[in-house]
Parts: C-alpha cells; structure tokens; sequence
C-alpha cells in the first residue's frame, strides 16, 4: 500500500519504518523538505537528526506534504498537534479527498515546558477539528495514548494485553483502520469508541499519561480496560 505520514519526529519515523518493513510505499511529507534535511541537531530526546535517520532507511521517501498527500491511499498525521490543521491545509484538499486520516497527533502546547497543557479539551477535540475543516476527509483517531514503540508492537509490555482506542465517524473507515492495526502492529485489544466526539476522551488522557512518565519513569505503559 502507498502511506504518507505527516511529519518526521519520532513518532512518524517509528511508523514509517515499520510500514516500509512490512512492505508498504512510505513517503513522509514535511514543511521544507530542504530545511528539513539541513537540520543536524539531536531531536529533544536525544536522537539524531532526521537527514541521519532517512539515509539509514533508503526505501522511505521524503516530500513535501502536498507530495506526500498525493502518494498516499492512506494518511497518518503525526505531526504537534499545533501545527496538523496547518500542515493538512498546506497537503491541499483536493489531495486529502475521501482518504483515511488516521489521526495520531494531541493538542500539546509545550512552551512553558514540560508537563505540557492541552490547547483543546472538554468541548472539542483535535480530531474534531480536522474532520470539520476537511469534512470529506475520514478521520480515524487512534495510537495517541501511547508511545510510539508501543503503537507499533504492542506485545512489546504485557504480551500485547492492554489496549488501543479508535474514534471516527466512518464505521466503513474504523472498520479499516481497526483490522490495519491487527494486521501491521499486531494489536488484540482494540475499543471503538463511537464517532469523532469521542476524541474529546482519548485526548485528555494525555495529562495523566504524562505524569505517570514522569512517576514511572518510562514511557513503556499503556492502559487496560477491565469490566
């Protein structure tokens, strides 16, 4: 399958090149491809640049978001949550029509440092505003509540015993999306929480999940639902 993903940190990067291992055309779509590859400082966690990171996975492409949209048959968004409205309205409508958005990105605002504050929560959701402003594109909101090593290998902690949530308001897309995750990730445990609203939720787990980092002292957890 053709993937872009938007954006080139860490979390986009760790999806990537899961998806390019498993087979799939990955292209990740950026704001400046040239800025973007003349960066040669270490992200916030330490890790290397991102010119470093794609040389040493040659089968992933790099273009620009517009480049990126038109690529893909399906679309991650993983890019601050600040920035995804910008990004997709620079990827273009045209190029997003009718395509699933599977939406990874929170509203975190990280300038007064850490722990961050949400910029959208209780009566709106991030999720909510993308699928409002590109109303023709089928939002799936999924992997937010977690670490990037986790959405992609689940039985990394527990055996894969715990679980992932997905909102849309497309059953056909959620449908998709959920058998993807079983399919590329190896997820058992997936909870459909009902339509786009839903978002409100799962974003808002992110102040006690960063917290518990920081208890924890690992990003190696996730949440199970017991009933």
């Amino acid at each position: 399958m053709k993937i872009a993903i938007f954006g080139t940190g860490i979390v986009g990067q760790t999806i990537g090149k899961k998806l390019a291992e498993l087979g799939n055309e990955v292209m990740i779509g950026t704001r400046d491809v040239s800025k973007t590859m003349a960066r040669s400082e270490k992200d916030v966690y330490g890790n290397p640049p991102f010119s470093q990171w794609i040389k040493q996975n040659p089968k992933i492409k790099l273009g620009s978001y517009a480049e990126a949209a038109a690529h893909g048959e399906l679309i991650f968004n993983a890019t601050s949550g600040m920035a995804s409205l910008a990004a997709l309205q620079t990827a273009g409508k045209d190029k997003l029509k009718g395509k699933i958005l599977i939406d990874i990105s929170n509203p975190l605002d990280f300038s007064k440092g850490m722990p961050p504050t949400l910029t959208i929560c209780n009566t709106d959701s991030l999720g909510e505003q993308i699928q409002r402003t590109f109303p023709e594109l089928k939002v799936v909101k999924t992997l937010n509540t977690m670490n990037a090593n986790l959405m992609v290998n689940p039985a990394k902690l527990a055996n894969g015993d715990h679980h992932v949530f997905v909102s849309g308001n497309d059953a056909t897309a959620k449908m998709k999306v959920t058998d993807l995750l079983k399919k590329w990730f190896g997820w058992k445990e997936v909870i459909d929480m009902g339509d786009i609203t839903t978002a409100r939720g799962t974003e808002m787990i992110l102040p006690i999940w960063l917290r518990l980092w920081g208890v924890l002292q690992t990003p190696m957890f996730n949440f199970k639902i017991v009933k």
